[in-house]
């Protein structure tokens, strides 16, 4: 019987008035859009509070939302406050890989112990690397989702209500995929959900919190500005390095800019990942794309690529 991956500690579950953190891990937040995202948030009857340096630019690199010690600190005392119950990335970018050291993981599994369950953590792209942190470091299940900050948060409303039912909800999106979904490899399978941005797990290997495989879990994948020979090169240093022997199942979300998905993504999809003799559905509707469903990480489902859906065992959250 194939070993699965642990399914992780699931966080609560959030209640009308609900104290949720917007932190900025990566790159520098427009100040516009997020004031827009914030009004959402306040929408759904929750309460965003702003760390401090979520509007900061970095002094020399205009890639990074200020200096890397500060965006880990931002995360850090967030995740410490007891008055906090969520804690939303603002956006994407570039930078978490430089400021995941520096979090003070050790204060946070201190508070989680002490709150006696962890908080939601919600973000993608470069989130990625936080989510295998929390993942590797805490145990504790993260939900790959749209933030605060970003366009498909801002103007989509099937994004938006994805991510309010995962949050007030969870019990109502146990099967995720939009009708896009489709067969790229049949067949079903069952294991605990991990991934994110595909080009963030292969940066991750050979670093000293790195998962050793994705085995026995469901790996769900996509990325941004990729092209399809960077896309492959990718795809296969993970093959190669055994990082996917044994993985159960694969689901893939959006391509967005990496060229033509039919004539230039697709077969590079196909010819890498169909000879793990595993199923893979194809655009389930997560990551960089129009519309993004909530994706939880850490937590036991089914995946049906005939049917293209992610069924989880248990809803999100408590």
């Amino acid at each position: 019987m194939t070993h699965r991956s642990p399914e992780l500690s699931r966080p609560a579950r959030l209640r009308p008035g609900a104290r949720v953190a917007v932190v900025a891990p990566s790159g520098p937040v427009p100040e516009d859009r997020l004031a827009q995202g914030l009004d959402i948030l306040r929408g759904w009857d929750l309460d965003p509070v702003v760390l401090p340096h979520v509007l900061d630019r970095h002094p020399e690199f205009g890639y990074l939302a200020g200096d890397d010690a500060a965006r880990a600190r931002d995360l850090t005392e967030a995740w410490c406050d007891p008055t906090v119950s969520a804690v939303l990335c603002a956006r994407g970018g570039y930078g978490v890989q430089r400021m995941v050291d520096l979090v003070d993981w050790a204060a946070m599994r201190a508070a989680t112990a002490a709150y006696g369950r962890p908080k939601v953590f919600v973000g993608y792209s470069d989130i990625t690397a936080l989510h295998e942190a929390f993942a590797r470091r805490m145990g504790v299940a993260t939900l790959h989702g749209p933030m605060t900050a970003t366009l498909a948060f801002l103007k989509d409303g099937p994004t938006q209500e994805s991510l309010r039912a995962t949050l007030f909800a969870p019990e109502t999106v146990r099967t995720l995929g939009l009708p896009t979904a489709r067969t790229l490899v049949p067949g079903r399978a069952h294991g605990v959900t991990l991934g994110g941005c595909v080009s963030l797990l292969a940066a991750d290997l050979g670093t000293p919190y790195a998962r050793p495989s994705a085995r026995g879990g469901l790996l769900l994948i996509e990325d941004v500005g990729e092209e399809a020979y960077r896309l492959d090169r990718v795809l296969t240093q993970l093959l190669r390095s055994g990082w996917l022997d044994g993985v159960a199942g694969v689901a893939l979300g959006s391509w967005a800019q990496c060229g033509a998905y039919e004539q230039a993504v697709r077969p590079v999809l196909l010819d890498r990942l169909g000879g793990l003799g595993v199923p893979v559905v194809e655009e389930l509707g997560f990551g960089h794309s129009a519309t993004a469903l909530t994706v939880p990480l850490g937590l036991p489902a089914v995946l049906d690529a005939d049917a293209g859906t992610l069924t989880l065992d248990a809803p999100a959250l408590v």
